[in-house]
C-alpha cells in the first residue's frame, strides 16, 4: 500500500515529496515510529504532535501528516490536511482493510448507563452467536481476551487495529462506549456503525465542555455525523425518549436519514415496560416493542437498569436479532463490575458498589435502592479533584435527600485538597437540612445525618459499622476502579475488596 493510495480518502490542503513510497504502518506517537511509518502530528493532552515531526522523520518515518508546515524541514514528504485526527481515522480504516464493514457495530453514548448497556448488548450478541467484541470503560475484550482500557474510547489508530484483530479472531460484532471526548476528537472516524444508542444526558465533563449545550452537541455527533457517514446500508438510532435531550435527538437523527427506535416509560415510545416487578434479586416482567410483547427477567437492580434493558432490546430489534436471543442475553447477564455490584456477606446487609459519580447517576442509584429496604440506606461517596466543582453540592443534596446516613469521603482527590472537596459537598448537605454526626458515634439508629471521613477505607468501615441487618449500604463513585489518585500518586484501592475485608472481619467478630 503506497502513500498516494491514501490521498483520495479526504480533501487535502497540500501534498509534497515522494508519494510513491510503501507505507509500513501508521503512528501518532513519535517514540513508536519505525522505518516506513507515516507519522500523524495530532494535538495531545500534554503536547502537540506537530513538535515531534522531525523526531519522527529521524526515526524512519517516510512522511508526516500535519495541520501546517511550520515544523516541516525542506525535503521531508508531508501531507497537509485541515483535521489531522479525522484524516488519521480514515487512513486507519483503509490501512486495516475496513474491519468495521465485517462487524455489526453498536456505539453507545450518553452520560450514564453506557457500560451496563454495552454488557447487555454483548450478552445478547453472544446468545445470538454473533461472537462479540467490547470496547469500554472497564476493559477491551473479545474471544476470551481482555486488555486494560486506558481510555473509554481509544484513539482511532488503536481502535481500527483492535477491530482488525477482533475480525481475525472470529468476532462478528462489536459494541463500544463512545465518549463525548472521542466524538469531538474524531476517535471513531472511519467506524461503520450499524446502530447508535443514546442513554441520557446530565451534568458531567463540564471541565472539558463549555456548557451543557456544547456537551449535547458532542454527543449528538454520533447520530448526525458518524452514523450517516457509515457505509452500512441500514442504520438505526436507539434513543431514550424520556430524556429531554433524547427527544431533541430523535428529531435530529430522523432529519439525518437514520431509522429511529425510541424507548422509555411513556406510552408514546416504541419500547416501553408494561408490568415490571423489582426486588433485591433483580427485576422481571413484560416489555412492549411496538405491537409485540416480550417477557424478560434480569438480576440487574433498579429502574435505571430497566432503562438500560430497554435500550438493549431496541438494539436487538433494530438488528433483527431473534427475540429468544434477546431475552436469553438479558437473563444471562448476572452483574456488571462496579455497577450496583453486590458485595456478598453473612452480616445480613445489602452492600452495593456503584460507579455513580454524577448528580443524575447518584440520584438514579439511590432512587433504585431506596424501595429495596424498609430499614435505612447508608451512602458513602465523594467527588473527584481537578474536575467540575459545580456538581459537588448537587451531589451532596441528592445524597442527603435519598439516604438516611451519609459518610462523605475522598474519591480521587488528585492535586486538590481533599478537605476543600468535602467542604464543597457539605454545602449541599447543609442545604438539605441534615445534621453532622460525630464519626465516632457508636450507632446511628433512627438518626438522619452525615459524617465526614477523608480516609476512604475508614469511611467505608464507618458506614459498615453503622449498618444493621436489613440495611443497604451504597459505596458510590469509583465502581470498578481498583485505584485511588492521591496527588500524583496512584495507589491500589478497590471499594469491593475493602468492603469485603471489613465485612469478613465483622462476621468473624460476631461469630466469636
Amino acid at each position: 500500500m503506497r502513500l498516494k493510495d491514501f490521498l483520495t480518502l479526504q480533501k487535502l490542503e497540500q501534498a509534497e515529496g515522494d508519494l510513491d513510497q510503501e507505507v509500513a504502518g501508521l503512528v501518532y506517537d513519535s517514540r513508536r515510529v519505525t522505518k516506513g511509518d507515516v507519522f500523524f502530528a495530532v494535538p495531545g493532552e500534554q503536547a502537540n504532535g506537530h513538535q515531534f515531526v522531525n523526531q519522527a522523520i529521524e526515526r524512519g518515518a517516510i512522511a508526516a501528516v500535519v495541520p501546517d508546515t511550520a515544523n516541516v524541514r525542506p525535503g521531508v514528504t508531508f501531507v497537509r490536511v485541515h483535521d489531522v485526527r479525522a484524516t488519521m481515522g480514515l487512513w486507519a480504516a483503509h490501512f486495516y482493510a475496513q474491519p468495521g464493514r465485517r462487524l455489526k457495530i453498536v456505539g453507545v453514548t450518553g452520560t450514564n448507563g453506557k457500560t451496563t448497556t454495552t454488557y447487555l448488548i454483548e450478552s445478547i450478541f453472544a446468545s445470538a452467536g454473533l461472537e462479540p467484541g467490547v470496547i469500554g470503560t472497564i476493559n477491551y475484550r473479545y474471544g476470551g481476551k481482555e486488555m486494560p482500557a486506558h481510555h473509554t474510547t481509544p484513539e482511532s489508530l488503536d481502535l481500527h487495529a483492535l477491530m482488525a484483530e477482533m475480525t481475525q479472531d472470529g468476532a462478528r460484532s462489536m459494541v463500544m462506549e463512545v465518549s463525548s471526548h472521542a466524538l469531538v476528537q474524531e476517535r471513531v472516524r472511519g467506524v461503520d456503525f450499524d446502530v447508535g444508542v443514546f442513554t441520557n444526558l446530565s451534568r458531567d465533563h463540564l471541565d472539558y465542555h463549555k456548557n451543557m449545550d456544547d456537551y449535547f452537541l458532542a454527543k449528538s455527533r454520533l447520530f448526525t455525523d458518524y452514523l450517516p457517514a457509515s457505509a452500512k446500508s441500514a442504520k438505526a438510532a436507539v434513543v431514550n425518549g424520556d430524556d429531554a435531550r433524547g427527544r431533541e435527538l430523535l428529531s435530529k437523527a430522523q432529519r439525518a436519514g437514520v431509522t429511529t427506535w425510541s424507548y422509555g416509560s411513556g406510552e408514546e415510545w416504541d419500547i416501553k415496560p408494561l408490568q415490571v416487578h423489582h426486588d433485591v434479586s433483580g427485576q422481571r416482567g413484560k416489555i412492549k416493542v411496538k405491537d409485540r410483547v416480550i417477557e424478560f427477567s434480569s438480576e440487574l437492580i433498579g429502574s435505571a437498569n430497566l432503562d438500560n434493558i430497554l435500550a438493549a432490546v431496541g438494539v436487538g430489534f433494530a438488528l433483527r436479532i431473534p427475540v429468544t436471543a434477546i431475552v436469553d442475553g438479558i437473563r444471562k447477564l448476572g452483574c456488571v463490575p462496579g455497577r450496583l455490584q453486590r458485595v456478598e456477606n453473612s452480616c445480613g446487609v445489602l452492600v452495593l458498589v456503584d460507579y455513580a459519580h454524577t448528580p443524575d447517576a447518584l440520584e438514579k442509584t439511590l432512587g433504585a435502592v431506596r424501595p429495596l429496604t424498609d430499614a435505612k440506606v447508608v451512602t458513602v461517596f465523594g467527588c473527584g479533584g481537578d474536575r467540575d466543582r459545580g456538581k459537588r453540592p448537587l451531589m451532596g443534596e441528592i445524597a442527603a435527600r435519598l439516604s438516611d446516613v451519609v459518610v462523605l469521603t475522598s474519591d480521587n482527590p488528585r492535586s486538590e485538597d481533599p478537605v476543600r472537596i468535602l467542604q464543597d459537598i457539605e454545602v449541599g448537605m447543609q442545604k438539605a437540612g441534615i445534621s453532622k454526626l460525630e464519626a465516632r458515634a457508636a450507632s446511628v439508629h433512627g438518626v438522619h445525618g452525615y459524617a465526614v471521613e477523608a480516609d476512604r477505607r475508614k469511611a467505608i468501615g464507618l458506614a459498615l459499622s453503622w449498618a444493621q441487618p436489613g440495611d443497604v449500604v451504597v459505596i458510590a463513585g469509583k465502581g470498578h476502579e481498583d485505584y485511588q489518585i492521591l496527588g500524583k500518586e496512584k495507589i491500589h484501592f478497590d471499594d469491593r475488596e475493602v468492603a469485603r475485608e471489613i465485612l469478613d472481619c465483622q462476621a468473624s467478630v460476631l461469630q466469636t
